[in-house]
């Protein structure tokens, strides 16, 4: 089969069809290896049946590497599939066992195939200078929030305040709204009866302006995403159709050549 052939064949959504639907056998297979009863009953059939999926992926990323050579290597999720495919032909024993579990990640693949999905994570990674910048206001704020809550509550609550560290995993747990009220809040105030004070404070910046601050800005990204999308569909729209154009203009004048060709000869005849 040569190149051309072959990329036809790798790039059908026949084929993409097939390879999705391996790797959502791969996953159910691989939550199966989970259960020691199912393990114990077909453990060997499913072995047999990860590695027949294995040697598919792997046949399916050298046909790729076949087709487009180094220009595989220039798109991220093209390296995404070769290193979640290779991560499974590395031994799994001994201080490697752990690379056995990561084999789950094949069905992080599902993301390059489906196109939906392909968006939503390239917007997410576009929104990730603007989520770095919200994280370091938001490290701040807790910061700021956790040298407080040690100085004031540290000497009669050593489990939640005792020290900077323990001040911080007390206020995440208070900013997901985790039994803060009656699990914190209320039993600090029973001895800081101002406390109430603090944690309304800390929760209306950090849960309710910083969090929704971060599902702003992932929405911004998803929508520019999308125009950005729309405008270079619109862009290769335009494109093709002034391509169309000249050629259809190329055409006529090439017929309006011969037609006054065809009258030139028509009256040299008649001459």
């Amino acid at each position: 089969m040569n190149t051309p052939r072959l990329a036809h064949f790798i790039e059908r959504p026949l084929f993409q069809n097939f390879i999705l639907a391996l790797i959502l056998v791969n996953a159910v297979t691989l939550g199966l290896e989970t259960s020691p009863e199912v393990m114990a009953a077909y453990g060997g059939a499913l072995h047999l049946l990860d590695k027949a999926l294995l040697t598919v992926f792997v046949a399916e990323i050298v046909m790729r590497l076949f087709v487009h050579r180094l220009r595989f290597f220039r798109d991220p999720w093209s390296v995404f599939d070769f290193l979640v495919v290779g991560i499974a032909l590395l031994p799994a024993t001994g201080q490697f066992s752990v690379l056995r579990a990561l084999r789950v990640l094949r069905v992080l693949r599902i993301l390059t195939i489906v196109p939906s999905m392909r968006r939503v994570v390239g917007a997410l990674l576009g929104a990730v200078p603007g989520l770095l910048s919200i994280g370091l206001v938001l490290l701040l704020i807790y910061y700021v929030f956790a040298v407080i809550a040690t100085n004031l509550f540290a000497a009669a609550f050593p489990e939640w305040f005792g020290s900077l560290g323990r001040s911080f995993y007390t206020l995440f747990q208070v900013m997901t709204l985790e039994s803060w009220s009656m699990g914190i809040a209320r039993p600090v105030m029973e001895q800081f009866p101002h406390a109430w004070a603090f944690f309304v404070t800390f929760i209306l910046i950090a849960t309710f302006t910083m969090l929704n601050l971060f599902i702003a800005i992932i929405v911004n990204a998803m929508q520019t995403f999308s125009e950005d999308e729309h405008h270079e569909t619109v862009v290769a729209v335009e494109q093709a159709r002034e391509h169309i154009e000249a050629d259809l203009h190329s055409e006529v004048r090439a017929l309006r050549g011969e037609i006054a060709e065809l009258k030139s000869l028509m009256r040299d005849s008649r001459a």
